[in-house]
């Protein structure tokens, strides 16, 4: 076997895994239950409007995709796990939106060069194991002139501290694969983009997470819906003293980041960071 076919076959059980993660649990109803506002501020954040061409790279059940298509766009959600298209597919109907529904890797989209006037991505591309090939991925779909536009959790923000917490009970990641939360980091987005792209901003926001009455509920939420949470626990199942362990630090995390501004329950501020910028050429 060629070094070339023994990559292309990692590749491939690197990709499956994903998918096989993002199945499990339930992440369209935490997305709809948690975040529904995130979507929404990125497609206005990109100024999609009626007539755009629009691509939703990481769509999952089309937190971005469904607002955009709202927005008179006319709009590809794609996402390498359509398991998780059915839930989005009813959220559309409900809504009234139409869009369409396709199965894509990010790092080698089906589509062809500067088909898009919008691309964007909600809390998906930043998956992406391999994050220059899908920075290239996004700059070679969108025209010239158009809008790439990325909500992606921060290193420093409770998401991404969660997913440091989770390592050190995971499995190794694969060569050459990168911590999803390096896409909240400007300095990491503008090394990737480089000079592809013109008038990239970016700033951190935050949202307001009040869903939970106590930091185990947090925990045992995540444990049963986010596809990553529980990827971490099956790879300690065997251990109950790991198990234990996080779940203690799982708990302390929310306890330590719960804003107190609440009796009835955990208040959790949530950092992300927006970027928007133009392709250039």
């Amino acid at each position: 076997m060629t070094t070339q076919q023994s990559t292309a076959e990692a590749d491939r059980a690197l990709k499956s895994k994903h998918r096989a993660m993002w199945a499990q649990g339930d992440y369209p109803s935490l997305a709809a239950e948690l975040i529904p506002e995130l979507g929404p501020v990125l497609v206005e954040a990109c100024g999609v409007r009626p007539g755009q061409r629009v691509l939703d790279v990481g769509a999952g059940s089309g937190n971005a995709a469904i607002p955009a298509a709202l927005a008179g766009a006319d709009v590809v959600a794609s996402d390498l796990t359509p398991e998780l298209f059915g839930a989005g597919r009813r959220a559309a109907e409900r809504q009234g939106a139409r869009l369409t529904w396709r199965e894509a890797d990010a790092e080698a989209l089906p589509f062809g060069d500067a088909e898009f006037d919008t691309v964007l991505s909600c809390v998906g591309v930043m998956f992406a194991p391999h994050h220059e090939r899908a920075a290239g991925e996004l700059v070679r779909v969108c025209r010239p002139g158009g809008t790439i536009g990325l909500l992606s959790w921060t290193p420093q923000g409770f998401i991404g501290r969660m997913f440091a917490t989770m390592k050190p009970y995971a499995p190794p990641p694969p060569p050459g694969a990168q911590p999803p939360p390096l896409w909240g980091d400007e300095d990491h987005v503008r090394a990737l983009l480089g000079d592809r792209v013109t008038d990239l901003r970016a700033e951190r926001r935050t949202v307001r997470i009040e869903r939970f009455g106590t930091p185990e509920l947090f925990r045992d939420y995540f444990k049963e819906r986010y596809g990553p949470t529980i990827s971490v626990y099956r790879n300690i199942a065997g251990d109950p003293d790991q198990v234990a362990a996080l779940d203690r630090e799982l708990t302390q995390l929310a306890r330590d980041a719960d804003l107190g501004t609440s009796p009835g329950g955990t208040v959790l501020d949530w950092e992300y960071l927006l970027c928007t910028a133009r392709r250039a050429g």
